[in-house]
């Protein structure tokens, strides 16, 4: 599990929007690709599934006003989860403020 301090305060819901609207854009640009992400929200936990090259949902975040909780979703340790999980962390670590 990894844990991202907030610098703000920040709902799940406004951290749901932010990736909805960034997240892919961001991903595609940094591994020069072409990555498929789905979010879903319910309550203070956000689900980001990769459909097209991890199947069911890959990561799950608990955003609470202190931080964000980002855990894999079971046994993500092929490659393509490890850097996937890395660029998720970038972006968040880039978006806490």
């Amino acid at each position: 599990m990894t844990t991202i301090q907030n610098i703000r305060a920040v709902t799940a819901e406004s951290r749901f929007g932010t990736l909805k609207r960034e997240f892919a854009t961001f991903v595609n640009q940094k591994l020069d690709s072409e990555v498929n992400v789905e979010f879903t929200h319910v309550d203070d936990i956000i689900n980001v599934s990769f459909p097209e090259i991890i199947p069911g949902i890959a990561f799950y975040m608990t955003i609470s006003k202190e931080a964000i909780h980002l855990a894999s979703n079971g046994d993500n340790q092929l490659e393509n989860s490890i850097i996937l999980e890395k660029q998720l962390v970038d972006f968040l670590e880039l978006n806490v403020n």
